[in-house]
């Protein structure tokens, strides 16, 4: 009897160590809105640009700035599906709890994008890579320093019509998309993993260009103290659209892009 208590010992103990570590995790439950633009336009076979705008808002959905975004990128086409982009972005860190300043954050960014059509469906994937640099905070004020890291960012967005136009303009489709991001680098400590996004929704072709989403998106993510997590519900619309400035474009619908 004795010996067998022995060996529940340890496994008591190792119950109550991971019961203690659970409750030291803290999690941030936010809502937020999401809005968004997004353009690609090719100007000949092989060449074009990238460019998309977010204004990202919080408490309450809706009641206070949390972050703006201005991406802009040369894209190199290998094909019509698939696609070299390379670029930068500045994003704008509105004050958040603690933090009374906002916070500059300036990102290199580099991806490949390729598209997958199937007789009633689409799928769109991209891998990219990410530069960070963050303009440090100490004691609530701004410093000519700046924090680094990268990070990599896995994104897939499936496409299902669920009307008899699908593709063309006046069509409506079910969107899921999941994007997972990883931090690295010498300044990452705890936060490997990054944050994950899963949204699901509706889009509506308004012309063989440009597409509306609307829908919902769940947002978990670990932040740099490693032992608190954002738990962020998200309304997210975004506007798509293509410009085609070849002598004779073919017509080709609009693709989504990133966010």
């Amino acid at each position: 009897m004795a010996t067998g208590m022995k060996g529940l010992l340890p496994l008591g103990l190792l119950a109550l160590l991971g019961q203690s570590s659970l409750a030291q995790k803290q999690y941030v439950r936010e809502q937020q809105t999401w809005l968004g633009v997004f353009n690609q336009t090719r100007f000949t076979q092989h060449w074009g640009t990238w460019t998309d705008l977010h204004v990202r808002l919080h408490d309450r959905y809706v009641q206070d700035m949390f972050q703006t975004v201005a991406r802009v990128g040369l894209t190199y086409y290998l094909t019509d599906d698939v696609r070299l982009t390379g670029g930068y972005a500045y994003v704008h860190h509105f004050p958040d709890g603690a933090r009374t300043i906002g916070q500059a954050e300036h990102r290199p960014w580099q991806q490949v994008q390729w598209f997958s059509k199937f007789p009633k469906a689409r799928l769109m994937q991209w891998v990219r890579l990410e530069e960070r640099f963050r303009r440090t905070i100490r004691s609530n004020e701004r410093t000519d320093d700046f924090d680094f890291n990268y990070r990599t960012r896995y994104n897939a967005a499936l496409f299902l019509p669920l009307n008899k136009q699908g593709f063309a303009p006046g069509g409506l489709q079910f969107l899921l998309n999941n994007e997972v991001m990883m931090n690295f680098g010498k300044e990452i400590r705890y936060n490997y993993f990054d944050q994950n996004r899963l949204f699901a929704g509706l889009v509506y072709q308004l012309n063989p260009h440009a597409q509306l989403h609307g829908g919902y998106m769940h947002l978990f993510q670990q932040l740099p103290a490693g032992s608190t997590y954002r738990n962020q519900h998200t309304i997210r619309v975004f506007y798509f659209h293509n410009f085609d400035l070849r002598p004779t474009p073919p017509p080709v619908p609009a693709s989504p892009s990133a966010q």
